[in-house]
């Protein structure tokens, strides 16, 4: 055995000795014009001209609104305007943020996405917990109900939640309260009030799928960690707090930054609890989805030229994704930790 692998050895070692010893232009053509290598090539090859068509046909739709966005009306205009400006300006910009209120909406929207995000946490790792952890009759039922909240589309339930939300705040003592003391004005339209509702009570879309990776995490937390506590005299609210949660942080933050980043892009519920009109009142709660309107200053500009109009809600977009995106830049590793831990056991 032994004499053979030393033959092997010196037959390779052999043959290495008289490739090198070979003229450059033999070794050149003995390692590159070969089958295996020419299919490598081709290969290689075909995974580039993949990857450039596939990201030309993603990133091309957010090179166009970038590009649109230092655009003037006249560029729209001219037929020899592809993407680069003839007269790039930041007009769009400028009215944006000192016309539609941007700073105000910015606050405005930071402030109800914080607290909406927080909550909805909270209250979701609660009731994530209570499934993933107690056996009660009903568990699988309540389980499979969360998942089909996830698949109902949300405008299907549009005009449910908008007549339920205008009739609930004037058919009860409560409503009738808030509207005496002038909280608020149609039921509970034109405010707040619903959007902390849904998410004290775990109701708001996508908390399915906030509920559904916090128990997938719990049911990953080994039960001898609880009944360890359990054993010491601890209660089950101080052993959620005090052992649960520490371990689960990473998946809390990952919950919260979906939650807040949800919060921070809806339309939704911002379309069907505030009347079309409110945003023109004066002192108005202004939000982020409520300055993708053109600017009074570009208003002529973009008459009988819809893609100049386009072109400034495409430049109102990026202008409400660049938080998102600069924030992203710090916890995305929170986020690949969240979603590594978050279990997907059976």
């Amino acid at each position: 055995m032994d004499s053979t692998v030393k033959i092997k050895r010196e037959s390779k070692n052999k043959i290495r000795v008289d490739f090198e010893r070979a003229p450059l232009s033999e070794r050149l053509k003995s390692k590159f014009l070969n089958t295996f290598f020419l299919k490598k090539v081709v290969f290689l090859i075909f995974k580039l001209v993949l990857l450039l068509g596939v990201s030309y046909v993603i990133l091309f739709p957010y090179i166009t609104k970038i590009a649109g966005s230092f655009m003037t009306a006249s560029d729209f205009k001219d037929v020899t305007v592809i993407l680069i400006s003839k007269n790039p300006t930041i007009d769009q910009y400028r009215y944006i943020i000192t016309e539609n209120g941007y700073f105000s909406a910015f606050l405005n929207t930071f402030l109800v996405s914080l607290t909406v995000a927080l909550i909805q946490t909270v209250v979701c790792s609660l009731i994530a917990y209570g499934l993933a952890k107690f056996k009660f009759k009903g568990n699988t039922i309540v389980f499979g109900l969360v998942i089909f909240t996830m698949m109902v589309p949300q405008e299907s339930l549009r005009f449910a939640m908008e007549m339920f939300f205008k009739l609930f705040g004037t058919s009860n003592i409560v409503g009738k309260l808030l509207s005496a003391i002038g909280i608020i004005e149609t039921g509970f339209v034109n405010s707040l009030i619903p959007q902390y509702m849904l998410a004290f009570t775990g109701l708001g879309f996508k908390n399915g799928l906030y509920i559904f990776l916090l128990r997938q995490f719990f049911k990953g937390v080994p039960d001898e960690l609880e009944e360890s506590a359990y054993v010491d005299g601890s209660n089950t609210f101080r052993t959620f707090f005090t052992i649960i949660i520490p371990l689960a942080v990473p998946m809390l933050i990952t919950v919260f930054i979906f939650s807040f980043a949800w919060q921070w892009t809806d339309d939704f519920y911002t379309s069907i609890l505030f009347e079309p009109g409110y945003w023109d009142r004066e002192g108005s709660l202004q939000f982020m989805s409520s300055i993708t309107g053109v600017p009074d200053s570009l208003a002529m500009a973009t008459k009988n030229l819809e893609a100049y109009a386009s072109a400034i809600t495409g430049t109102a977009t990026i202008l409400i994704a660049l938080p998102l995106i600069i924030a992203y830049l710090f916890v995305q590793k929170y986020i690949v930790q969240g979603i590594e831990r978050s279990g997907i056991v059976g």
